[in-house]
């Protein structure tokens, strides 16, 4: 008797609440392509030869060491030569 309890509220929990649903976000001016920015997890050395030597390159600073390197349209952030943020300029 206690299953069917439990079982006929978590029924009753999952038609209150439905699935989970997502938008998709557009901004103007930035670009919604997965090649618009270098993706987690590149090494730096595939990052430049994809987009190129970067405009600037902020020298590595903590401990694990965190590098940026500022393109024209985005900044990647490393952890050691490894890519763990990209974010788009505006």
């Amino acid at each position: 008797m206690a299953k069917l309890r439990t079982a006929t509220l978590i029924a009753l929990l999952l038609g209150l609440f439905g699935t989970a649903q997502a938008e998709t976000l557009k901004m103007d001016g930035i670009a919604a392509s997965g090649d618009a920015r270098p993706a987690r997890g590149m090494t730096q050395s595939s990052v430049q030869s994809k987009y190129g030597s970067p405009v600037s390159v902020r020298a590595p600073v903590g401990d694990p060491p965190i590098t940026r390197w500022e393109y024209q349209e985005f900044v990647v952030f490393f952890e050691y030569d490894r890519v763990i943020h990209a974010v788009v300029k505006r």
